[in-house]
């Protein structure tokens, strides 16, 4: 004759957990029936201790308790089985990337001293490029000094031909002894310079006035 059972009470009657119970019922060892929203498990009376019916050395009780033992003593060693098939796999792996990096590290370190190897052949290559230029270079330098030299002493007979002079000078011929008056003349100077008047020039860093321009313009 049939009865429902809850897990709970399934499990403490054959002295088991409810995770080894609903074990059995997941692998069909066990019938379970819904009723009314909650599991309740299919069993013959015979195959459990009813209460306060049966001794509790009956062989109805031990029979299923060691066949339980021994399934979960199966899924424990399966379990186990495949944890250690897990650990190997990842061993294998590991392995295999050490072995991957180790590669790359050894690529790497190559092509950096390739890099190196060209970059020390291009500075010698232009080291010795630039000591095959550098008597031109010395020459176009002693030719561009020397017509500065020309120009400079071009520009110093041309002040002298024309009579360049300087401020003191300027200012005695004009008149200009009040200072303020010569502050006033000396910044239209100035402006009259940025604007590259033809009548001043800069002289080895000094201003110079052609004095015989006239400067009506800038004295009024």
């Amino acid at each position: 004759m049939e009865k429902l059972m809850k897990p709970a009470e399934y499990a403490k009657e054959l002295g088991i957990s409810r995770q080894a119970v609903y074990a059995k019922i997941k692998r069909g060892i066990l019938t379970a029936k819904d009723v009314e929203g909650k599991l309740y498990i299919v069993v013959d009376k015979n195959e459990t201790k009813p209460s306060g019916t049966q001794p509790a050395s009956t062989t109805v009780k031990k029979t299923p308790v060691a066949k339980v033992q021994n399934t979960d003593l199966k899924d424990y060693k399966a379990l186990l089985s495949a944890k250690d098939e897990t650990i190997s796999v990842l061993k294998g792996t590991v392995k295999d990337l050490k072995k991957s990096n180790k590669q790359i590290s050894t690529t790497l370190k190559g092509e950096i001293d390739l890099l190196k190897e060209a970059f020390h052949e291009m500075r010698s290559l232009y080291v010795r490029q630039l000591e095959h230029k550098l008597p031109e270079v010395e020459e176009i330098i002693e030719v561009v000094e020397a017509q500065d030299s020309e120009k400079g002493k071009a520009q110093e007979a041309e002040v002298k031909s024309k009579k360049w002079i300087g401020l003191k000078k300027f200012f005695k011929m004009h008149n200009i002894m009040k200072e303020k008056h010569q502050e006033k003349v000396l910044k239209r100077l100035g402006k009259a310079f940025k604007k590259d008047d033809s009548r001043l020039r800069n002289v080895a860093g000094k201003l110079k006035l052609n004095a015989e321009k006239s400067y009506e313009d800038i004295l009024k």
